[in-house]
């Protein structure tokens, strides 16, 4: 968001900046949400509600996890938050003392490590590598399992890398789980976003080990209408209820009936996630491969709409290299400073294929010089 910012005041300032940062897709969101939400403002539908959401909501996510996901989530033990965010915060706040430890693969999302900090817990960075395809190590996520350790946090398929944990790996992962007693916090948002590799929800290896996150950000194209949800064991979700009873109660009353059109009108539905995981999938080939023939390394993610590509061509530290694709190329990047990829900088091909080409051929200058 930082990169973003500065990319929109250089724009304000009639600088021609092509953003490649922001985490968000490019299309609209489905006509059958928007009017759904239009019909909920005529029919008043504009009042607080429950602080776990609207019956018919988490009916619809239930029926949602047990369709897609093969996952047995009562009701009850569902819950809508304002955001995804907001449900792994609430995870993290409900469940962390301090000191205690969080297992989290790297290269990660920014936020994970923030808000396992916050709570005074600490955590604990699992290395992956971009000659591997950044694939996760279960030796290696064991090998860091200590006495204090509590959670091991999952992202599949992942932010930044668009790395997605073949079953094999989730299964090891999940008997890790069962044998210290661990709980899996695991972060699906990109759960429809995948290329040639088979998405598997964790949580049918360990139920009773594992809290589901999700929402309707990136699959529906609603990251503004801030709708997050996790279903897990019932204590855990009786727990992040009461805590979101004295923060911020209920998600957008507007929202949640406009995710329940999305989940409820699932073939409708279906058919607007394919249109777009078919465009982000010639988006990725595209990318990788201007990426790899400009000399900067990039592996070919199988999942998400991100790419992490090795900079060490524009420059040795990648906030450098970053400045330098800024204020030359005029592409603003995200640096991987923050997710624990140093040399690397993350690239979002959430955007036309025009731009894309463009640039690809502005990097393609400044790697010329």
């Amino acid at each position: 968001m930082a990169v973003t910012s500065r990319a929109l005041e250089l724009q304000r300032q009639g600088v021609d900046v092509i953003s490649m940062s922001v985490g968000e897709p490019d299309f609209d969101t489905p006509p059958h949400v928007k009017a759904a939400a239009i019909r909920a403002i005529e029919g008043g539908k504009t009042k607080y509600t429950a602080v776990s959401g609207i019956p018919e909501l988490r009916e619809a996510i239930s029926a949602k996890f047990r369709r897609e996901n093969g996952l047995e989530y009562a009701p009850s033990a569902v819950t809508v938050t304002s955001g995804g965010k907001q449900a792994l915060f609430n995870a993290f706040f409900a469940l962390l003392d301090p000191g205690d430890e969080v297992l989290i693969p790297a290269p990660y999302w920014v936020s994970y490590p923030e808000m396992v900090a916050l709570t005074g817990a600490v955590p604990v960075a699992v290395p992956t590598t971009p000659e591997s395809g950044f694939a996760l190590d279960p030796a290696e996520l064991e090998a860091r399992v200590t006495s204090r350790t509590r959670l091991i946090v999952l992202n599949s398929p992942g932010n930044p890398t668009g790395a997605v944990f073949p079953p094999e790996v989730l299964a090891e992962v999940a008997r890790i789980a069962q044998k210290y007693n661990l709980l899996i916090v695991t972060d699906e948002m990109y759960e429809h976003l995948v290329y040639g590799a088979e998405q598997v929800s964790i949580g049918t290896f360990a139920p009773e080990h594992t809290l589901t996150i999700n929402g309707a950000s990136k699959a529906y194209a609603m990251t503004g209408w801030r709708i997050g949800y996790a279903g897990g064991p019932q204590g855990v979700i009786t727990a992040m209820n009461a805590l979101q009873s004295q923060s911020t109660s209920n998600a957008s009353s507007i929202g949640q009936h406009a995710a329940l059109a999305a989940l409820e009108q699932h073939e409708e539905t279906a058919r607007f996630i394919e249109m777009a995981r078919t465009a982000y999938h010639a988006r990725r080939d595209r990318i990788v491969a201007g990426l790899n023939a400009l000399g900067l390394p990039t592996p070919t993610p199988q999942g998400a709409f991100y790419v992490m590509a090795d900079t060490r061509a524009v420059h040795e530290n990648e906030l450098e290299a970053a400045r330098i694709l800024l204020d030359e190329a005029r592409v603003a990047v995200v640096p991987g400073t923050d997710f624990a990829a140093p040399g690397q900088v993350r690239l979002s091909y959430a955007t036309g294929m025009d731009t894309i080409e463009e640039v690809l051929r502005r990097i393609g200058e400044v790697v010329g010089r």
